[in-house]
């Protein structure tokens, strides 16, 4: 068994450690971030039980990579709650999407594009690019309920 122990030095930054040692290696590396919100909407040309007014508690999951900085860091999670928070989330939650998203049948095939096009923008951003090298959205998963999802990946956005 372990026992707890009491950790007596911290590992102090030039001392015990470099700052050039901060940075363990130069791979390409993917961070996740989930979140949810809830929100109501409808389908238009739609024969089921969706045609009419209803509510889910989505839960947008996203996938960010890049490479690591001279901290060993991609990209702080507080950015990425700060961009769903500021950018994204504003337009979601507790609100009836058919009015606050851009025309369309609200999907979550439509929302999770919106949702990833909204992500790949902040971080395209000129204020948010110089911080994070390469930082790109590789996926964005959009939960309708908690056993169905729809995808965006990087690599279907840019082609087509």
């Amino acid at each position: 068994m372990y026992g707890f122990r009491i950790v007596e030095n911290l590992q102090k930054i030039d001392q015990d450690i470099k700052r050039d040692e901060l940075k363990y290696h130069h791979k390409r590396v993917m961070v996740s971030k989930e979140f949810t919100f809830d929100a109501a909407h409808h389908l238009h040309c739609y024969e089921g039980k969706c045609k009419n007014l209803h509510g889910h508690t989505y839960q947008v999951i996203f996938g960010i990579s890049g490479f690591v900085g001279k901290t060993g860091l991609l990209i702080d999670f507080g950015e990425i709650k700060e961009i769903w928070k500021s950018e994204i989330e504003i337009h979601l939650d507790h609100r009836y999407l058919n009015e606050t998203l851009p025309a369309m049948n609200t999907t979550a095939e439509n929302m999770v594009v919106w949702i990833y096009e909204q992500m790949d923008q902040a971080l395209k951003t000129n204020s948010r690019k110089s911080s994070y090298d390469g930082a790109r959205v590789e996926f964005v998963r959009l939960y309708e309920t908690p056993t169905s999802f729809a995808e965006a990946r990087r690599e279907w956005m840019e082609v087509e």
